[in-house]
């Protein structure tokens, strides 16, 4: 299976070292947004998207490099991200890039999300919250999901 992973991690690395477990395990390339072609997807058998979560959604420049995308025949698709915060229920992130994705030819096979050390205000007022995360079990977690998927 020939994968690449498309990862945004902006804030403190913590969605790279997600997605970097993810390629070790898949022996997929990790590249930003911009450092990979939006035609060039087509060559993949497996695609995952991730960023951290900014204001309940996944990160701006992988949302416009989803939309950007062209129509895809019968790729598949994984979502990943990281936050300080679960997801809620209802509107939930994860629903709207899944939904982007299908939409572009993408099945969506599988979603992993994990808590990550978080200093978007108010947070940064008191140092932040979930310090230490992602730690060796979301690493671990992490690893599970990937050959899960192989």
């Amino acid at each position: 299976m020939k994968a690449v992973i498309v990862c945004a991690s902006v804030s403190h690395g913590n969605t790279q070292r997600i997605a970097e477990v993810f390629g070790e395990v898949l022996d997929a390339r990790v590249v930003e947004p911009e450092q990979i072609d939006a035609a060039e997807l087509g060559a993949y058998d497996l695609v995952g998207f991730g960023s951290g979560i900014f204001t309940m959604a996944f990160h701006p420049r992988l949302r416009e490099f989803v939309r950007s995308l062209p129509r895809q025949q019968g790729g598949q698709a994984f979502v990943f991200s990281t936050s300080g915060l679960p997801e809620p229920p209802w509107p939930g992130y994860t629903r709207g890039l899944t939904r982007l994705l299908e939409e572009k030819g993408f099945a969506v096979v599988a979603t992993f999300s994990c808590r990550a050390f978080d200093t978007y205000l108010p947070f940064k007022l008191v140092g932040g919250i979930r310090k230490g995360r992602p730690n060796a079990d979301d690493l671990a977690a992490a690893r599970g999901f990937a050959e899960s998927l192989r």
